[in-house]
């Protein structure tokens, strides 16, 4: 029971890093959504096939700490290209600066 909550905790939270992908206006809020709703969808996911799967315990930690240690570096760095790229943030325009 407790695996399969993690499990759609983790579907749940995979989706909605899926919609923040296709949802956001630019490439900086992308990468928000995209990075921490994955990671923690993933971990998520990890936990419950550990409850099915106890002697795949040390392997799942080894997939946690690998997901956990690339996920920022690697979001940073896709970031860092962009912005020296000239990609800029969007932002939105109040209607009292829009004259």
């Amino acid at each position: 029971m407790i695996g399969d909550i993690f499990l759609l905790i983790g579907a749940f939270f995979s989706f909605l890093g899926a919609l923040g992908l296709l949802r956001m206006p630019d490439v900086y809020n992308r990468l928000q959504a995209g990075t921490k709703a994955t990671t923690l969808g993933s971990l998520a996911i990890l936990i419950g096939v550990g409850c099915y799967h106890p002697e795949w315990t040390a392997k799942l930690l080894l997939i946690a700490f690998f997901i956990l240690l690339t996920s920022p570096v690697s979001s940073s760095t896709i970031a860092r290209a962009a912005y020296l790229n000239g990609i800029r943030p969007f932002v939105l325009k109040s209607k009292e600066n829009a004259s």
